[in-house]
This record gives structure tokens, sequence and C-alpha cells, in this order.
């Protein structure tokens, strides 16, 4: 149960005092570009199915 106990105490020092945190400014630049980035993902992604559907219609009337 010591170390436990132990373990729970570092772990509350380290997160307390030594760890360091981001400013308020680079946390909001780093949301958007996440923002951003998944936006673009996610358009990248629909643009793939768009176009598979497309090539994939086109198959099955060539062969219907």
């Amino acid at each position: 149960m010591e170390t436990i106990s132990k373990y729970i105490k570092e772990s509350y020092v380290e997160f307390v005092q030594r760890a360091t945190w981001p400013s308020w400014m680079s946390l909001q630049r780093s949301t958007i570009v996440v923002i951003v980035g998944s936006l673009v993902f996610a358009l990248a992604i629909f643009v793939m199915d768009k176009v598979i559907t497309q090539v994939l219609d086109f198959i099955y009337t060539l062969f219907a």
C-alpha cells in the first residue's frame, strides 16, 4: 500500500510542479491547426469517395 501512495504523491508533484503547460495563444493555434487539418482530411476522403462511386457506377452501367 505504501508504494501506491508514494506513486500517487510523486505523480501529483510531477503534474503540478514539473509539467510545462502551453500558453493560451499556443493552445488556440494548435486547436485551429487540428480543426483545419481535420476538415482537409474529411474533404479529401469525401472527394475520393465521390470519385470511386462515379467510377464504379460507370463500370456497372457498362456491364449491366
